[in-house]
């Protein structure tokens, strides 16, 4: 530890200051001459045969007082020598010096009693003594006696200073002046004894109180010094802890002592505080002056304890700030090294753009990985910096490590700058390469797709040599440099095998650069041969050429021609630089072109009734994009008509506080629908207006988007609420002006409800126009092998098939939204609603409950049945009591929310005698059963179908097998659910 805090307060000067302290405190309370303390003798103190008054002689002279005491002779000499010790040790060492004063008040007493004071104060007073003043005893004969014994025993007292025998108190006062004399002498000086010990006892206890700290502070120190460093961050941190700790607890203890002596010290001067006509004494002056020097003292000793601390706890600190950094730099320095030996593993630079462009995207990987780790070195380096700054201690080893962080950084970057050049070049050159083998083969290509037919005239020839130049004409761009010049360009990156396939690309390159120049000097020929002059010779009938049109066939791919006796030197010419391979692929292209034309010119006719049908529905779609368009924008107007102003300033105080803070909710999530519709859902009906068959497929695609309408349904009643408190306000009616509208805002938040049914008008109108009829092929059409309409026939199934599940999509997000504003009318729902399943059903009943065992008459049936309002889900049922509340459309139902119940725990059953509106449904873990009565026979019809099928469902799902360990038999229960599903007879 030693090695770091040599620029610290060295704790041998913090010892020494702290021992100045402890010598100090000492020299105050005159401990070197005085061991003793008021508390070690507070006893004899107690019994006042000596007191220090505090009072001067005229020269400064301490005066030490000996009242009467009558059992003065009895007193123990080792008490008197221990008095006389302390009170001597009182006064300041200047006043000491000066000599002593001493009043021995003997005029009650006996001439013996003075001789006993005399001998024992000659024996045993430690001090100076001055003078010594006796007031003889008043009675004659103690009198005569005292005058006889001091003549006759001077001597033997061997007293080297005065001894004056006083007769009265006013004699006293030629000696002492009234004010330094305490009342029993005549004088007015104020003394209280008990005050005095007091006074003296505390500043004692302080004294001793600072002299313990100090030393409690000597060994604090002592023990910092000598503290093993852990090497451990988190035993740093403890010890660092454990110290602070020890810090604060001495560093209470000081302030505790400082509050303790500033308190001793405004009691000693609270006399001359409470009256400005009071003044202290003078050992009350002493007293107070003892406090303020030993004040000094602990202020001193705090100043030294703090600065020592400070730089103890800054250089913890600061080693534990080295601990934290040189930890992280041996982590960032191995993942440094790790990047460092991964990039340079990383040597391959590809062999196709396709090998280049994967390794591109591993070095890319690679550097991604690589930043998070650069990152921390960097930040680590800057930290590093701040505490080089800041004059850590281990600059010296902090600086090199910053500049190897920086130094691998900059090795990692350049490095991944270099192979990712390196990679770039190679792409590069592997791309030109390739260019030129397209350029070659594309070369190659036309060569063989030129027929040899067009060359027998001059028009042909310049076609053909026209072709070849613009061709030619491409070949710069492709072009790759000189040899030297290539070498130069890609050395980094030539290796064998790049440089065996540049090879073979600048040799196929030369190649048909050969070929070509070898084609246009026969075409040149040609021509030449074309301008001369022919004499016309008739050909035999039969071996006249027939030429077929280039539409239909070339003779070249057809069958063999005879030659005349000048085509074998044209066709010698010009096969003679073609290969054989090139021929084969001019015969495949021929073929292709003569296949297309013939195509080309047979189209098939176009089926009337499928492009009536295709009118038809483009023109549905095109009404259906049409009102998209009109509902985006009505959208659009309630958002840049009424949500958008309301934070305009000058309009804010049209708006009420119930509106500002339910904004939100009364407008719900329509900007979510508007931004669906405009950006995403728009777009794509447009593309369902030339491909009528998509529009389906559309809807189903984006069935999850179209739940927001669940969203914004779930929220209306919400909405509703808000509109009927602030319809009224003026901020409504002057947004309304502003756009013209003829309906207010709620009608307008209705639109998404209506743009719903309309989604669901146009998919039925749709699906009605496209008849089943016309996908039912007849038996006919199979056998006479008519496949021509199968196709099609197919096609339409599938189109019809996603229509109606288009529609079925729409029609139950219709019955959702429409349940989803039911279910928000309900209060009290439980948080676990949504375990209850998809909502098949809710209506109106009226209900009575009946108690299975009927041990009570009033339980028997209420005669009165309860209306509820009950919502079936796929696993529960769920009661609601229904509450009709006023509102401006009159009473409107609300819901709150009763009871649920499983429905695996339920049984059902109709009722007979009459009773053909009720069924009675009953819990099985419960005392209750339900008697339902609907408002007709069909909805009970419907409900009970409804769930009955749930509940035959749960148990044909709910199969709980045990199998016997012993004998392997299965053991099927019977489900829950024990009533029988049926009507009664």
């Amino acid at each position: 530890m030693l090695f770091w805090l040599k620029e610290e307060m060295a704790p041998q000067e913090f010892t020494r200051r702290l021992a100045t302290v402890i010598t100090h405190v000492d020299e105050i309370m005159q401990q070197e001459i005085r061991p003793l303390v008021a508390v070690d003798i507070i006893e004899q103190l107690h019994r006042q045969f000596a007191i220090l008054s505090g009072g001067r002689g005229k020269d400064g002279a301490p005066i030490i007082t000996f009242p009467e005491f009558v059992g003065f002779k009895h007193i123990p000499d080792e008490d008197f020598l221990n008095v006389m010790t302390y009170l001597t040790s009182v006064p300041s060492m200047e006043a000491a010096s000066i000599g002593f004063v001493i009043v021995i008040d003997r005029r009650r007493d006996k001439w013996s009693s003075i001789k006993a004071s005399l001998t024992r104060i000659a024996v045993a007073f430690p001090g100076n003594l001055q003078l010594i003043l006796i007031l003889r005893p008043s009675r004659f004969i103690q009198r005569t006696f005292t005058d006889i014994g001091i003549k006759y025993y001077r001597d033997e007292f061997k007293m080297k200073v005065p001894i004056v025998i006083l007769n009265s108190v006013s004699d006293l006062h030629d000696y002492i002046d009234k004010s330094q004399l305490t009342a029993d002498l005549g004088g007015t000086l104020e003394y209280r004894h008990s005050q005095w010990i007091n006074h003296r006892t505390a500043i004692e206890n302080f004294a001793l109180a600072l002299k313990t700290t100090a030393q409690m502070l000597q060994t604090f120190g002592a023990c910092l010094a000598t503290t093993e460093l852990p090497r451990s961050i988190p035993s740093t941190e403890d010890l660092l802890m454990s110290h602070m700790r020890q810090w604060n607890k001495l560093q209470d203890e000081l302030k505790l002592l400082g509050k303790q002596g500033a308190t001793l010290l405004s009691c000693m001067q609270e006399p001359a505080t409470k009256s400005p006509t009071s003044k202290l004494s003078l050992h009350e002056v002493e007293n107070v002056a003892t406090m303020e020097r030993l004040l000094v003292q602990l202020d001193e000793t705090q100043k030294a304890f703090i600065q020592f601390w400070s730089e103890h706890h800054l250089k913890l600190n600061q080693y534990l700030q080295l601990q934290h950094f040189e930890h992280s730099f041996c982590e960032v320095k191995l993942a440094l090294d790790n990047l460092l030996a991964e990039q340079a593993e990383f040597s391959d630079i590809g062999d196709s753009v396709m090998h280049v462009e994967q390794l591109l995207k591993e070095h890319k990987k690679l550097e991604g990985e690589g930043q998070e780790s650069l990152e921390k070195a960097q930040l680590l380096a800057v930290i590093g910096d701040q505490l080089i700054q800041s004059h850590h201690y281990a600059v010296d080893s902090i600086r090199p490590r910053c500049a190897e962080l920086r130094h691998l950084c900059d090795d990692f970057i350049n490095e991944n700058k270099k192979k990712h050049d390196i990679l770039e070049k190679s792409l590069e050159l592997h791309r030109r390469l390739d260019k030129v083998s397209q350029w070659c083969e594309a070369g190659v290509y036309l060569l063989a797709s030129q027929a040899v037919d067009k060359y027998q005239s001059r028009e042909g020839i310049d076609i053909a040599l026209n072709d070849i130049e613009t061709f030619l004409g491409t070949a710069k761009e492709y072009q790759l440099p000189s040899s030297k010049d290539f070498y130069n360009q890609y050395e980094l990156m030539l290796t064998l095998d790049i440089k065996t396939k540049a090879q073979k690309v600048l040799q196929k390159l030369s190649d048909v650069q050969e070929i070509f120049h070898k084609r246009q000097m026969s075409l040149m020929k040609l021509a030449a041969r074309q301008t001369r002059p022919v004499q016309p010779v008739a050909p035999h009938p039969e071996s006249s050429p027939k030429w077929a049109s280039p539409k239909i066939s070339q003779p070249s791919t057809l069958v063999p021609h005879q030659k005349t006796s000048e085509e074998p030197y044209t066709e010698t010419d010009l096969n003679s630089e073609e290969k054989e391979d090139d021929e084969t692929k001019s015969e495949v292209k021929n073929e292709e072109i003569l296949e297309s034309s013939h195509d080309a010119d047979n189209p098939e006719p176009e089926q009337p009734d499928g492009s009536k049908n295709l009118s038809h529905s483009r023109h549905i779609i095109r009404d259906l994009v049409e009102t998209e368009v009109t509902y985006i924008k009505e959208i659009k107007n309630i958002i840049d008509g009424y949500i958008i102003p309301m934070d305009f300033i000058w309009l804010k105080h049209l708006i009420p506080d119930v509106l500002r803070n339910n904004k939100e909710f009364l407008f719900g999530n329509i900007r979510e629908l508007y931004e669906f519709h405009s950006r995403t859902f728009l777009k794509e009906l447009e593309k369902c207006t030339e491909n009528p068959e998509l529009l389906a497929r559309c809807f189903l695609k984006r069935k999850e988007d179209l739940q927001i309408y669940f969203k914004y349904h779930k929220n209306l009643p919400r909405a509703r609420a808000i509109w009927q408190e602030c319809q009224d306000c003026t901020y409504f009616g002057v947004c309304q002006r502003q756009l013209g509208h003829s309906l207010p805002l709620f009608k307008c938040l209705r639109e998404p409800n209506q743009r719903l049914i309309k989604y669901q008008m146009l998919l039925k109108g749709l699906l009605d126009f496209e008849s089943p009829e016309d996908l039912e092929m007849d038996p006919s059409d199979l056998e006479g092998g008519s496949a021509k309409n199968g196709p099609k026939r197919t096609k339409d199934s599938t189109f019809l098939a996603d229509l109606q599940q288009a529609l079925a999509m729409m029609e139950d997000l219709i019955k959702s939204c429409e349940l989803a504003m039911d279910l928000a009318a309900v209060t009290g729902c439980p948080d676990d609603i949504g375990k209850f399943g998809k909502l098949l059903m809710h209506g109106s009943f009226n209900v009575w409950t009946v108690h299975k065992d009927r041990y009570k008459m009033k339980d028997l049936i209420r005669f009165k049945p309860s209306q509820r309002q009950i919502y079936l889900f796929e696993r529960e049922i769920m009661f609601c009591k229904i509450q009709l509340e006023p509102s401006d459309q009159g009473l409107s139902p609300h819901y709150s929310f009763k009871k649920s119940m499983k429905l695996m725990t339920l049984s059902i059953r109709q009722l007979g005698r009459g009773s053909n509106r009720k069924f009675e449904i009953a819990n099985q873990n419960g005392l209750e059963k339900y008697i339902l009565q609907a408002a007709s026979k069909e909805i009970r019809d419907c409900w009970f179908s409804e769930i009955s099928k749930l509940l035959m469902k749960q148990q044909n799902n709910i199969k709980d097998v045990y199998e016997d360990e012993d004998n392997g038999r299965q053991i099927s229960l019977k489900p829950l659910g024990t009533f029988p599903v049926g009507r009664q007879l």
